[in-house]
């Protein structure tokens, strides 16, 4: 295959990356206008979902008939609740790259649900990933090197969900690719729907703020924007290797991290750094594994 070929596949993902390691921001935005990032989520895959059922219809029978693939809702939607709220509450820096220990889960869940074979190179990948995570974790006054902040531990628990959300894609790869899809859509909206409505019957999450332009507008652009994204990384990783996917994916971290330090959403540190250089390395290394090129084998975005 040519340069140019390759070209368009790469920048689909690369657009994909980058997306979603600025998308703190936009969510900020709507915070401060009175819109929680739980139900920011829930509205914006709640559009998505809207446009693959009147798109493609027969796409909820297929779901309906595959129980498995409710268990991809459920990752799919932790996985996107945990990293929007947490990217907008805490340090973005620190969020990221706890989100990205997913090689850490990854290898784990593979074993324990795919019955692969734990690797010399997996198991570096494991231990890459805790050293970068403890690093990253480990208080400066001392002690363990355990969450600090909710927003700490909605970073690893989005790191969890997103190695089972890859991982429930690579086992149900013989499911119709739209009923994947559609699957993590509804859950972007079902789990953050749910868990804004729990946590608000306990004043922990304040309703929707009263209709008005500014808000909606926004939540409507930045549902656009992911489902173009999602577009872009569907282009992208169905004509790329899933070695060159996983590692152009990584790119978020460096979109993140730039963008966070240059707006003041995070900051850069020596143990922060280090750890980050371990994380990052762990994810780099799953470029090495040879893998069938299918949905599962990237980074199969936060957003579905």
């Amino acid at each position: 295959m040519s340069a140019r070929p390759l070209l368009w596949p790469v920048l689909g993902l690369v657009f994909n990356a980058f997306t979603w390691g600025v998308s703190w921001w936009p969510f900020r935005r709507l915070e401060a206008m009175g819109l929680h990032p739980l139900w920011a989520t829930a509205l914006i895959y709640l559009l998505a979902v809207v446009f693959i059922s009147l798109w493609r219809p027969a796409s909820w029978p297929q779901l309906l008939r595959a129980p498995a693939l409710w268990v991809l809702v459920l990752a799919s939607g932790t996985t996107n609740a945990a990293f929007n709220w947490g990217v907008t509450i805490g340090d973005v820096v620190r969020v990221v790259l706890l989100f990205y220990t997913m090689p850490l889960w990854a290898v784990l869940l593979a074993r324990l649900l795919l019955h692969e074979r734990l690797s010399v190179l997996a198991a570096v990948r494991v231990a890459l990933a805790l050293a970068g995570a403890a690093v990253v974790l480990w208080p400066a006054e001392g002690g363990l090197p355990l969450p600090r902040s909710l927003a700490e531990a909605l970073g690893l628990l989005g790191g969890f969900a997103f190695a089972l959300n890859n991982v429930m894609l690579r086992r149900e790869a013989h499911r119709p690719e739209l009923a994947r899809a559609l699957a993590m859509f509804l859950g972007g909206a079902l789990v953050s729907a749910t868990l804004a409505l729990l946590l608000g019957g306990r004043g922990l999450v304040s309703l929707p703020p009263a209709p008005q332009a500014a808000w909606m507008l926004g939540a409507l652009g930045l549902g656009a924007l992911f489902l173009l994204s999602n577009l872009a990384l569907q282009y992208g990783a169905a004509r790329l290797s899933a070695n060159v996917t996983a590692v152009v994916m990584v790119t978020e971290v460096l979109f993140a991290s730039v963008s966070a330090v240059a707006l003041g959403a995070g900051r850069l540190s020596t143990s922060l750094v280090v750890g980050g250089l371990l994380i990052v390395a762990a994810a780099l290394l799953s470029a090495l594994e040879r893998q069938a090129p299918i949905m599962g084998d990237a980074p199969a975005d936060p957003s579905p």
